[in-house]
């Protein structure tokens, strides 16, 4: 066949780039992050691989009236809720995302989310800083129970290592009977059970998609049937967590902690709340951002192997249900 036409929507000095040297054969390949040159190239580009996680990038919604030709588009970023709009949702394009390539990471930061409060690491760190010698009681992880909201690939491998140091599993999905023999599960619940299951946990762990539905789907009302020792992670979306109703739950110690690594407004404003709370560990949406390997050439690699399912005519990896959002 052809070489396919791939326009890259990115800066073209970034790094990432190395990655494309893989297919360079087997592809013509043009990187632009010019509106005009971008919307240019896309009246005759094949495949679209959209960046989004490499600063700022021309909207691909101000692509799409030119993009003619376009059969396949890829996104960088596991999130699509900045990808879709209702054009590109009707229309029979694939979009395809990094759906589960930040998984692990994601995964380790909730383990560490529970040990902080458990073990109370403020405190040891503080009482170091201050050379006092203030021993105390800790929890342990055996028997405590996590409730995934979001039990897609990362709320799956957050689950998973969970698992491992003795925690017990719940979780809400919408297909209750897809998870009825997973070996992770202790219960699944449906969604209209969700504070039923609330209720009973106590570590709360965000990890849904960002879509209609979910938008402060754990709101007051979720904080309010919640127990005063719950802690509450979100390693999902930002705005999935009502986040005035959080920091009220917070102030007024109706629950005990949260572990954030993901905002309703990033970067969060110098002025948040959040800074200055000490049952608050904050991380700037970073916890996925590994060093070695990394993080950005994870992403680059599904792509990479995606195309190459492309070009030999199999099917492709992480299709995005458009209309779900995710």
């Amino acid at each position: 066949m052809a070489k396919p036409n791939v326009l890259v929507i990115c800066p073209p000095d970034h790094y990432v780039l190395r990655n494309l040297e893989a297919i360079r054969d087997s592809a013509n390949i043009y990187v632009g992050n010019e509106p005009g040159a971008v919307e240019d190239h896309a009246k005759s580009a094949e495949i679209i691989l959209y960046s989004g996680l490499t600063g700022n990038s021309v909207p691909l919604a101000d692509v799409w009236p030119y993009a003619k030709q376009v059969k396949w588009i890829h996104s960088l970023a596991a999130g699509v809720d900045k990808v879709l709009f209702p054009a590109l949702i009707e229309s029979p394009v694939v979009l395809t995302n990094a759906r589960g390539v930040f998984k692990r990471s994601l995964a380790e930061f909730a383990v560490l989310g529970m040990l902080y409060f458990y073990k109370h690491v403020r405190r040891l760190v503080e009482s170091q800083q201050a050379h006092k010698w203030d021993d105390f009681l800790v929890d342990w992880l055996p028997g405590k129970i996590m409730g995934v909201v979001g039990y897609g690939e990362i709320g799956r491998e957050c689950a998973m290592l969970a698992k491992a140091v003795g925690v017990k599993v719940y979780a809400t999905r919408r297909k209750v009977e897809l998870s009825a023999t997973d070996p992770i599960l202790d219960r699944v619940f449906a969604p209209t059970r969700l504070k039923e299951m609330l209720s009973q946990v106590d570590v709360v762990l965000a990890a849904a998609p960002l879509t209609a539905e979910t938008r402060h789907m754990i709101g007051e009302p979720e904080f309010n049937v919640m127990k005063p020792s719950a802690i509450v992670m979100n390693v999902g979306r930002g705005p999935v967590i009502d986040e005035a109703a959080l920091i009220q739950a917070l102030k007024q110690k109706r629950i005990t902690g949260a572990a954030l690594d993901v905002f309703e407004v990033e970067p969060l404003p110098e002025d948040h709340p959040f800074w200055d709370m000490d049952n608050v560990l904050l991380s700037p949406h970073c916890t996925d951002r590994t060093r070695d390997p990394d993080w950005l050439d994870l992403s680059m690699q599904c792509f990479i192997d995606n195309f190459r399912h492309y070009t030999n005519g199999e099917a492709l990896e992480n299709v995005v249900d458009k209309r779900a959002g995710y």
